[in-house]
């Protein structure tokens, strides 16, 4: 079997989002399904580059599992390492979508995620060793058993190519920050890259001015930090350089999968080898365009629609 470019490795479930925009769950009528989780939805943008990916989680063994399932294979994402969880039910994300910037979720994930049931002793290490990028989510530090499962798969891949750390910090998962802070300096030094915005790098170095927290991820042991900004752009930093890039203005529907589509045209831009500056820009560009969608895995756009996206907002 072909080598993984991107694997993930963390959340899956199904997303249901409201038909009516700019109302409560209180009074909306209709819903739409779609395939959701951070570690997923990245999978799936990075396949929409054409990048061979896959995705380790769990479903429920129910009909709702069943559709995640489908829906992976349909955006072709390998789900070889995606198993059932007899005991838990799939997960569903509520979500209300109050543009340009208010995006209530709602996590039924009770009594537990299956996410949350993945084991060390299961996992393809050799798959994990392999893959071009190895990509974490915080989530999956919470709980156990994914978090022995978590951090011996960044200790068996050992830096041994690109592995990312997606900070993902979710405050409803945690009994604090301080919890999750422990446990992200646990990971922190087995990842090549870490992306966050300014509250997820706070939890991980409890740092939040951004070149400050910048330096402290490089001294936590990491290459390449990405701290996003919102509407001050993103700031990367990787050996000598450094680029701060503006965000792409759009008329945002729902900003929910905006940082997975940015995740996904990373781990594609990671693996062409760009330069710091036209890869920052490329990920704005495609978050933009998820953003201005209802969707997050369904949204996901081709190479040639972010860089129509990119000449578009240059002319």
């Amino acid at each position: 079997m072909p080598v993984d470019e991107v694997l993930t490795m963390g959340r899956l479930g199904v997303d249901l989002y409201p038909q009516q925009i700019g109302v409560s769950l209180r009074e909306v009528r209709t819903f739409a399904k779609f395939l959701g989780g951070s570690a997923a939805n990245v999978a799936v943008a990075a396949a929409r580059y054409g990048r061979r990916a896959a995705l380790v989680s769990r479903t429920g063994a129910d009909p709702f599992g069943q559709f995640l399932h489908d829906a992976l294979r349909g955006f072709g994402v390998d789900d070889r390492f995606v198993t059932p969880v007899s005991t838990l039910p799939t997960p569903v994300t509520f979500c209300e979508i109050f543009p340009p910037d208010d995006f209530p979720l709602y996590f039924y994930r009770f009594p537990k995620a299956p996410d949350l049931e993945i084991y060390a002793g299961e996992l393809d290490l050799d798959a994990i060793r392999d893959a071009g990028i190895f990509w974490v989510t915080g989530t999956g530090l919470s709980r156990e058993p994914s978090r022995s499962a978590t951090l011996r798969a960044l200790r068996a891949r050992n830096k041994s190519g690109i592995t990312v750390f997606d900070l993902d910090y979710r405050p409803m998962f945690w009994e604090g920050r301080a919890e999750a802070r422990r446990w992200y300096q646990e990971a922190l030094p087995f990842a090549t890259v870490a992306v966050g915005n300014l509250d997820e790098i706070d939890t991980a170095v409890g740092v939040r001015e951004p070149r400050k927290a910048v330096a402290a991820l490089h001294e936590a042991g990491v290459d390449l930090a990405v701290v996003k900004q919102g509407p001050a752009g993103v700031m990367a930093s990787r050996g000598a350089e450094e680029v701060v890039v503006p965000p792409v203005p759009v008329d945002v529907v729902n900003g929910l999968g905006a940082g997975d589509a940015f995740g996904g045209a990373l781990c594609h831009g990671l693996l062409s080898g760009w330069d710091l500056e036209a890869m920052m820009r490329f990920c704005n560009a495609a978050g933009a365009i998820v953003a201005g969608r209802l969707s997050c895995a369904d949204a996901m756009p081709v190479e040639s629609e972010v860089r129509a996206a990119l000449e578009a907002n240059h002319a």
